[in-house]
């Protein structure tokens, strides 16, 4: 009887561990899934984002337009969110052409800076920010993307505040009139992208994202925290 108690007691014991590798198993898989409805694996130039990171992420209280004012005015939407596939919104100065070319662009909210760096022709210059957000309660995260950067002034594997400069409106190198690409995820994997896909499933319309999320009043031009 003796022996069946001691064996008996270390039954919840071995599934108090049994859940707790599990819980693990499946934190990992999370992190480092591809982004919803993606072949293959995440792009190697990314690290996956470890769970002490996203548990650590300074809440983004308020988010703000990455060009022209908080709200977005002096800056015109030149192609939309799922317009021709497109995967964002293509910002760029009221006076057109490159106008906007050095323009400063900002962090939308506080996040943390997940890669900056020359992409490709097509992209050039790029900065991808992760931000935590509370929701009814609920902690979320979401991805920032700045494409098309002329210059970069952020720094990689850094936390980044609202309103702080993160680089400058670009053309990829002579390769576009001078405009911002900018995109908003709501997955977790870090992940550079194309800019084009039938299946937008995971990315989200930037303009709505930020008008619903503002946290100020719509006076409030105040760039820095």
């Amino acid at each position: 009887m003796v022996t069946k108690r001691h064996h008996g007691a270390w039954i919840p014991l071995a599934l108090i561990i049994s859940a707790a590798l599990l819980s693990g198993i499946y934190v990992w898989l999370r992190m480092t899934a591809p982004w919803p409805g993606a072949k293959g694996a995440p792009d190697p130039r990314l690290q996956p984002i470890s769970a002490v990171t996203l548990a650590t992420l300074p809440l983004a209280t308020r988010f703000d337009f990455p060009v022209g004012s908080e709200n977005g005015a002096l800056v015109y939407n030149a192609q939309r969110f799922t317009e021709n596939l497109h995967l964002g919104d293509d910002l760029n100065g009221i006076g057109g052409e490159n106008t906007d070319l050095g323009d400063p662009v900002f962090s939308v909210a506080n996040g943390r800076v997940l890669y900056t760096g020359w992409l490709s022709d097509g992209w050039g210059n790029c900065v991808l920010i992760i931000h935590a957000y509370d929701e009814n309660r609920e902690r979320k995260y979401v991805q920032s993307f700045y494409g098309h950067l002329d210059q970069i002034s952020a720094t990689p594997n850094t936390e980044v505040k609202r309103g702080k400069q993160i680089g400058t409106v670009g053309t990829a190198a002579g390769r576009y009139l001078a405009h911002l690409h900018f995109e908003m995820r709501e997955f977790v994997t870090p992940y550079l992208g194309t800019g084009y896909r039938e299946n937008p499933a995971g990315w989200i319309d930037p303009s709505g994202f930020l008008q619903k999320h503002r946290g100020a009043p719509q006076a409030d031009l105040r760039r820095e925290p």
